[in-house]
């Protein structure tokens, strides 16, 4: 009786192996398309809230009032220096943009809610906003950040609990 060795694979193992193999990438793509989804929007959302931030700051530090004018693809920053060197208060030609704005490279529309109307947030000497609203920013991923939430006194990131609706109550702080 003779007894025979197998030194290799067959032909069908291989393409089962292939198979599969094809199989786990392209369910690996979609899950990837995904999640770089969600990261740019969270990404979008964090570094406007970090904007929004730096604005309140830069106007206590400067001592000047600064506007962030926000449109659907885009938001600029200003600071008041209409008339020199303390301003007026109110947002005019004269007033110096920020470098680095208007920001356009915005890959998600804004969606923006103020309780009084209007598209300026306007941050005093103190800090305060007398501005009341929400930002959102609508997507068909599932983001842990994709709202901010704008109060006299505080700026807070959240998600969006009902897709297609912005406000206040829309958005769940975390």
């Amino acid at each position: 009786m003779v007894i025979m060795k197998n030194k290799g694979i067959t032909l069908i193992e291989l393409l089962i192996v292939i198979a599969i193999i094809g199989i786990l990438i392209i369910a690996l793509a979609f899950s990837f398309e995904g999640w770089t989804g969600k990261y740019r929007v969270e990404s979008q959302i964090k570094e406007m809230y970090a904007d929004l931030m730096n604005t309140r700051v830069k106007a206590m530090s400067r001592n000047r009032v600064h506007f962030v004018t926000i449109a659907a693809n885009q938001y600029t920053i200003h600071e008041d220096t209409a008339p020199a060197p303390d301003g007026n208060g109110v947002q005019d030609v004269n007033d110096t943009q920020l470098p680095g704005f208007p920001k356009t490279n915005l890959r998600y529309g804004l969606a923006w809610a103020l309780a009084l109307g209007g598209d300026t947030v306007t941050f005093s000497t103190q800090g305060t906003t007398t501005a009341l609203g929400t930002i959102c920013a609508y997507t068909t991923f599932d983001p842990d950040y994709d709202c901010i939430v704008i109060s006299p006194t505080r700026i807070n990131m959240g998600k969006i609990a009902v897709q297609g609706v912005c406000n206040a109550d829309n958005c769940v702080v975390r």
